[in-house]
């Protein structure tokens, strides 16, 4: 897809515009209130995780861009109980729109978003790192899981 910008959140809308296009084919059951207030916690929560998975990349001055060469290695905030925290709020960011178009079958896009995030960005990621890095990126990779 020549052309095409290659980012995660750019994904992350390819996939929640897949997930409306489907809501809106086979329309299903919004459900209750609580359904919608919970579809925009999860989004809310997801935003949180990124905005605060961000700032380490900042305060640490390495390129937040998943194609660019790590300049340091973060380990600590959300780094420490995941290797991909932004990722990991894509995800729940949608499920939560999932939720609030009320279409469960749209719930199968899940899993081949976690597939494309992994092939497309966390195996080259973890490369890297392993590449910048060596011994110390080992260590960090064997110790904290890629996603939970």
């Amino acid at each position: 897809m020549k052309g095409f910008p290659d980012l995660p959140p750019v994904w992350l809308v390819v996939f929640m515009a897949i997930n409306w296009g489907l809501a809106r084919a086979i329309p299903g059951n919004p459900g209750s209130r609580f359904f919608e207030y919970f579809s925009w916690g999860l989004i809310g929560f997801g935003l949180v995780i990124i905005l605060w998975s961000a700032t380490y990349f900042w305060t640490h001055e390495t390129s937040i861009e998943p194609h660019h060469t790590p300049k340091n290695l973060i380990a600590k905030g959300p780094y420490k109980l995941t290797r991909n925290p932004i990722y990991l709020a894509m995800v729940i960011i949608l499920i939560g729109s999932i939720i609030a178009n009320g279409q469960p079958l749209a719930l199968i896009l899940v899993p081949f978003f976690i597939g494309l995030m992994t092939q497309r960005f966390i195996i080259p990621e973890e490369n890297a790192l392993k590449e910048v890095f060596g011994p110390q990126a080992e260590r960090y990779l064997k110790r904290t899981r890629r996603w939970l």
